[in-house]
């Protein structure tokens, strides 16, 4: 039976040649409704004003207009359509399922678009690619290749799919913070880009987690108008603690020491109830270790301060240009001295990294000599004593640097190695002080000087961490304050002590609050279960009930603390994990157990929060210059978010560097809840 003419979808189409030579010319961009389901696959076009049907495979033209038998079988019939058809059944996954009766068998996973744009967004974010990536013709000639079905996708629909990505990784990333139970340590630092001239504010947050394990995860990434004033700093932070929901659970915060962030602390404490910290936020600010013990050893640098300028002159001028450079590494080969390292630079504010530089020049010293009679135009060689000098601070420098290592982790606990390493760098100035060479007693004297500035101000809450460490607890405390303090010893031990006792109530009373439900409860219920013995005198047994539970607590309480200080001390070993210890006795110490949650999530440094920044020189690439301050923010924090979530720890600093090749102009997000 003939099919009866309908009618038939038409598109604009733009004057010219066909492939026939036949001019073409512009028909009516508006589709009707059809109900041949052959008209998915040809477009009604009108060449010479001859309505026609073009098939969407293979371009064949046929006659419209007079039934669509003859179009159905060439639908049928169509190779370019067939080979199309092999090639997405060839790319469909083939996934294992068990039948009703059990039996194995392989059926085709069908091509689900909305996980594709996931997945491609998830790649593009974690592995820090630029926006253009989806639109490079290589890119899209693979997904053309790979299923035939997968659609282009251009830079703005990609930036939706980052946005949807953010939202939901950060709804998943809230949870975990409202199901655990501990506190949590915020880290913060501010940073103004060289490309964009714009300041960048990054709050990470430590904690705990319910199995024991270090999580840091990153809150927000945000961009900070100037001027950066302390009350412009202290509203954008305290609001990414209302959003997170973590304002009523902070434990501390660490910052860089200065008096803009000190006075930020301030602030902080005045919108956000002390009544939620601990100890109503007596040991709320925390200053950051690293920095402190930069400030401690640029002050004793300044000793030797003419020697390193001439070293760091010196560096410089041989490393200028690739034809100096050449020059120095023939010179050394002349003197059989193997450029294994090669020379550094040093940046002034970072005391590390001139130690680096030292240490590198140092090696080459007779080559920066023996350079100095063939090159007329250098001219700021140190002399012998200032080369001497530099050799014998590094001696005495190293093993601070070695302890910038120690506190820049961010994979374990900090807190319990802080008291130990700070008592051992204290004890180091003092014997620094007997030292024969002038130079080193007036360095020490600088340190000591800078370094008891910051020691009653920030040794005191972690005492507490190293003392919650099973392999020392007071021990410590008894060995190393006897080497720092002259006199009064036993007052210090006992403030210590004071310290331990006004924490562990503190935990003991917001405890109480939960036990005494949890008393009450199983109280009450005995009560119903036991109402036959109510009748065996015990007339008031509510009462008694309260009494015994608030004796037996009182009694528990008072005795896990003394029980734990008595015990004899845990093995040392390589392979011991505090955490994990904590983890198999917190139900013989269930206060103490919260007290190590809380306190040994602390970081003593705020390297967590500088990860977030290009480690070398702090600023962000200059190909992703363009990027809107909130695009940049939702690929930060999800790119911090995914690896962590995948690694199921923290995540270390050298994966997350912020570098990110990214060349694209960005107007803003699309979508941002």
């Amino acid at each position: 039976m003939k099919d009866e003419p309908e009618d038939v979808p038409e598109v604009e189409v733009e004057y010219g040649n066909n492939r026939n030579g036949e001019m073409l010319h512009n028909s009516s961009n508006k589709r009707s409704r059809t109900t041949s389901d052959c008209w998915d696959h040809f477009t009604k076009i009108t060449v010479l004003g001859i309505k026609k049907a073009k098939c969407i495979h293979c371009g064949a033209e046929l006659t419209a207009g007079s039934g669509t038998s003859h179009l159905n079988r060439h639908v049928r019939s169509c190779l370019s359509r067939t080979q199309q058809k092999d090639q997405v059944d060839d790319c469909l996954e083939k996934k294992e399922v068990t039948k009703d009766d059990g039996t194995c068998g392989v059926a085709l996973q069908s091509f689900d678009p909305i996980v594709a744009s996931h997945k491609l967004a998830t790649l593009i974010v974690k592995h820090e690619l630029p926006l253009r990536f989806v639109e490079y013709d290589a890119f899209k000639d693979l997904m053309s290749y790979c299923n035939p079905l997968a659609k282009n996708m251009c830079r703005s629909t990609l930036k939706i799919e980052i946005f949807k990505l953010y939202n939901s990784e950060k709804a998943k990333t809230m949870k975990l913070l409202e199901n655990n139970d501990s506190r949590v340590a915020i880290t913060t630092d501010l940073w103004t880009t060289s490309n964009q001239k714009k300041g960048y504010m990054v709050v990470t947050g430590h904690f705990i987690d319910n199995s024991w394990h270090l999580q840091s995860r990153i809150l927000r990434f945000i961009n900070v108008p100037a001027p950066h004033t302390v009350e412009c700093l202290s509203q954008v932070l305290v609001k990414c603690l209302w959003d997170w929901n973590v304002d009523k659970k902070l434990s501390t915060i660490t910052l860089d020491s200065c008096t803009t962030n000190e006075a930020m602390v301030d602030r902080v404490k005045g919108m956000i109830p002390t009544e939620s910290m601990v100890l109503n936020g007596k040991f709320f600010h925390m200053r950051c270790a690293a920095h402190i013990l930069n400030l401690i050893v640029k002050d004793g640098l300044k000793v030797i301060e003419g020697g390193i300028g001439k070293i760091r002159e010196s560096v410089s001028y041989w490393s200028s240009s690739p034809k100096r450079l050449k020059t120095f590494e023939m010179t050394a080969h002349q003197l059989q001295i193997v450029c294994e390292r090669k020379l550094v630079l040093d940046c002034p504010t970072r005391w590390n990294s001139t130690f680096d530089m030292l240490d590198v020049a140092v090696m080459y010293k007779n080559v920066f000599s023996r350079l100095r009679h063939c090159e007329s135009h250098y001219k700021c060689l140190p002399s012998d004593k200032e080369w001497e000098l530099a050799e014998k601070m590094l001696d005495y420098l190293r093993p601070f640097y070695s302890l910038t290592d120690v506190f820049s982790g961010t994979a374990y606990p900090t807190a319990i190695m802080f008291f130990p390493v700070i008592c051992k760098m204290r004890k180091s100035l003092m014997e620094w002080q007997m030292s024969p060479i002038p130079e080193v007693k007036l360095m020490a004297g600088g340190m000591i000087e800078k370094f008891l500035i910051y020691w009653q101000e920030i040794h005191m809450v972690l005492v507490m961490a190293v003392i919650l460490d099973p392999r020392f607890k007071m021990l410590m405390i008894e060995f190393y304050f006897p080497k720092i303090y002259a006199v009064g010893v036993a007052e210090q031990i006992k403030r210590v002590r004071d310290l331990c006792e006004e924490i562990f109530n503190y935990y003991e009373v917001t405890s109480t609050t939960l036990t005494c439900g949890a008393v009450a409860e199983s109280s009450l219920a005995v009560g119903h279960s036991l109402k036959g013995q109510r009748q065996l005198g015990f007339l008031n047994w509510a009462a008694f009930e309260a009494f015994a539970s608030q004796n037996t607590k009182l009694t528990k309480s008072q005795s896990e603390l003394e029980r734990y200080l008595e015990e004899p001390l845990v093995e040392r070993t390589a392979d011991f994990d505090v955490l994990t210890w904590w983890k198999m006795n917190k139900d013989r110490y269930p206060v103490l157990a919260e007290i190590a949650k809380d306190i040994l999530a602390i970081p003593v440094t705020t390297v967590a929060s500088k990860s977030a920044f290009s480690v070398e020189g702090r600023s962000l690439s200059p190909h992703r210059s363009r990027l809107h301050p909130d695009t940049l923010e939702a690929i930060m924090c999800t790119q911090h978010w995914l690896w962590a979530t995948d690694r199921g720890a923290i995540l270390e600093e050298e994966i997350f560097t912020g570098e990110e090749l990214n060349d694209d102009e960005d107007n803003g997000p699309q979508i941002l809840n």
